[in-house]
Formats: C-alpha cells, sequence, structure tokens
C-alpha cells in the first residue's frame, strides 16, 4: 500500500479531480490525504466526502497590490511549514500536484525532503505553479498536445482532467425528477465555476422573463456569496410557466448538467470535463481577468472540437439571441453531443492512478532526492 499526498484545494477546479483521484487510489487499496485551502469553497465541497480524509492548509494566489502580494507571500511560507510537518509525518511515496496557489508550499516542501513530485496540469495555459515545478516533477499529465519546456519526454503523459465518479450523464426526465423540475420546456443552466460569476449571475436575472417567454427556463448556481437563493416565475407563449431558480451552491452536478439542455458556463478545465462526461452543449464565456487568459485558450479548444461555442463578456449582449437559436437547433445540439463524446475524460481518474503507482509499487520505484526530471 503507498500513501499518496494529493494538493488539489483553493478552486474547486482544483478540488475536484484531487477527489476524483483519490477515489481511484483508494478502491485500489492505497492511503490519500488531501491538502485544501481554508476557503469556503473547499469547506463546502468536502463536506460531502465524509470517506476521504482532507486537511486544510494556509494558501493565498499571489495577485493585487504590493500588501495583497507580501500576504500570499507570508501565506505560501506558512503553507509549505504545515506541509513539511505532514510530511515529515506521514513519509508519503509521493506528493500529486493539481496547480494554484495551494500548490506551491507542498511542492517546496517536497523538494526539501526529496520527496518525488507529479503533476496535472488541466488548463491550455499551464499555470505558474506548474512551469516553476514542473521540471521537477517525475510524472507531468497535460492534455493533450501541450508541452512543457525542461521536462523529459519520459516524464510526460498526455491525459485528462480527473472527473468524480458522481459526474456521469443521467436519463434527462429523471434528473429532473430529482431536483424537482417540470419534465417538459427547455431548462439553461448557468454555472460560474466555484466562484461564481457576477457578470452571468447579472445577465440570467436581467433576460429570465424574456427566455420564460420563449418557454426557456434558468437555473442558475450563482456561488458562494455571489447572489441570494430565489425562485420567480413568469409565463410563456405556451401557456407555461418559465422558473427562474437561483442557488448559491450545488453538490449534484452530475444531475443539473443532465437536467439541462443547454449550459452558460465559464471555461475552467473541470466545467469543460465535466460538460464532456455529461454531454452538455454549452456556449462559453470565458472569465476574462483569469491567469495568462487561460479560459479563452480552454473555450477555444473545446469549439475546436465542435462541442460548444464561445462568446467574450464584452459581447453578452447577443448571448440571449445565442441562447434561443441553439437551445431549440435540435440538430446543432445532437452534432455537439456527438463531438463531447470524444473529449469524455470519464477514465481519466483510474488511468493517472494505474500510471503513478507503476512509480511507486512493483514497476520502477521513484527515487528519492531525484531533481532531473528523469
Amino acid at each position: 500500500m503507498s500513501t499518496i499526498v494529493i494538493a488539489c484545494g483553493g478552486t474547486g477546479g482544483h478540488l475536484a479531480p484531487g477527489i476524483a483521484l483519490a477515489e481511484a487510489l483508494m478502491e485500489g487499496g492505497h492511503r490519500c490525504l488531501l491538502l485544501v485551502s481554508q476557503k469556503a469553497v473547499d469547506s463546502a465541497l468536502t463536506k460531502k466526502y465524509q470517506d476521504l480524509n482532507f486537511v486544510a492548509i494556509p494558501g493565498q494566489g499571489i495577485a493585487g497590490g504590493w500588501m495583497q502580494r507580501l500576504r500570499a507571500c507570508m501565506q505560501l511560507f506558512h503553507g509549505m511549514v504545515s506541509a513539511l510537518r505532514l510530511l515529515r509525518r506521514e513519509a508519503p511515496e509521493a506528493v500529486f500536484l493539481f496547480g494554484g496557489f495551494l500548490s506551491a508550499g507542498p511542492a517546496l516542501a517536497a523538494r526539501i525532503l526529496g520527496i518525488p513530485i507529479a503533476m496535472h496540469e488541466a488548463n491550455c495555459a499551464p499555470g505558474r505553479v506548474t512551469r516553476l515545478f514542473a521540471p521537477y516533477a517525475k510524472r507531468v499529465y497535460l492534455p493533450a498536445g501541450l508541452k512543457l519546456p525542461g521536462v523529459a519526454p519520459q516524464c510526460l503523459r498526455e491525459l485528462g482532467y480527473p472527473v468524480r465518479r458522481e459526474i456521469a450523464a443521467l436519463p434527462k426526465a429523471s434528473a429532473r425528477a430529482t431536483l424537482g423540475l417540470e419534465s417538459g420546456g427547455k431548462l439553461l443552466l448557468v454555472i460560474g465555476g466555484s466562484q461564481g460569476a457576477r457578470a452571468l449571475n447579472e445577465w440570467a436575472e436581467k433576460n429570465f422573463e424574456g427566455l420564460a417567454e420563449a418557454g426557456i427556463s434558468i437555473y442558475c448556481v450563482s456561488g458562494l456569496k455571489q447572489a441570494d437563493a430565489l425562485h420567480r416565475q413568469h409565463p410563456s407563449r405556451d401557456g407555461r410557466s418559465g422558473h427562474f431558480i437561483r442557488v448559491e451552491f450545488s453538490d449534484r452536478m452530475g444531475v443539473l448538467l443532465s437536467a439541462a439542455d443547454l449550459v452558460v458556463s465559464r471555461a475552467g478545465a473541470g466545467s469543460l470535463a465535466e460538460l464532456a462526461a455529461c454531454g452538455r452543449p454549452s456556449i462559453l464565456i470565458p472569465y476574462p481577468h483569469a491567469v495568462d487568459d487561460h479560459q479563452t485558450a480552454n473555450a477555444a479548444a473545446h469549439v475546436q472540437a465542435g462541442a460548444g461555442r464561445m462568446l467574450l463578456q464584452t459581447e453578452l449582449g447577443s448571448l440571449r439571441e445565442q441562447v434561443q437559436d441553439l437551445i431549440f437547433d435540435e440538430a446543432e445540439l445532437g452534432r455537439m453531443e456527438v463531438a463531447l463524446k470524444g473529449l469524455d475524460p470519464t477514465n481519466a481518474a483510474a488511468m493517472i492512478a494505474e500510471d503513478l503507482l507503476t512509480l511507486t509499487t512493483g514497476g520502477q520505484t521513484i527515487e528519492r532526492g531525484g531533481s532531473d526530471g528523469a
């Protein structure tokens, strides 16, 4: 049995694949400790997984003015110290990093202690932590076609985003019944990622009545503390009631996606992987201030595969027209659903776990202290 420490907190896009990988490793009898942040979004998601071992450590993204950056550096130091204590106590065979600010402290601690590192990068534009530590990793898992300078070819694996087992396509009628929604009519799901998206929330509330008149209901996941829960109704042209349901958070994304006809979403790697796993067409609105504009790169790859459309946030004025055009176009939705099957990442967690364990058990054993990327 191997012990693997997985640094995966900070955003849902980092935490969710960490949970998926832990599920796959634990199924094989291995032990996992998941390092998460002290943010509310991590606390909200981890409550559902009582069988997993989560440890919250300090961490904060380096952004903003000099005071914020100084505070982030202090948080990084405290995160590294916390990780050092944990790694000395647990003596894991490897530390697995999912990127983002929370991975920096554990990565430094692992380097100090000579514990091998493995990394996963889900975005089409690699993040700073990935770029910094990938040359020292024994394994780096990347989207197809993406390369990183300084990483030995034998360390690279093209494997997708690990998706939690519960994120899977369900029959639309049963998904709507689970949510207490009407089985008929069109349903638009609006999601802004784990942090929420104020621009999408405001667009959904502003356009609800017009969409309801066209026979389209909206289910909006606003994000924690972004907007209060709400349920409104408005008559449609066919005599039905169009619904506007807004919730702060949902831990049933597989059900929500399966219930929808179309999704308006940010373009984080996790959101795109879950859209593919559930086969749901989308209109993607990349977050314009994402680091290295990685969401635009993600969305462009998704659109190129034929799995959805993209609008910039500055083009939100045309989103309602795009929604009404696409949600009633069954032929186009069907073509997108076929394309999504080719992007389905549902086996990624098991494949990454299997490959990772060739380095820790029975196969090629990871050598502690290595730093040449070989």
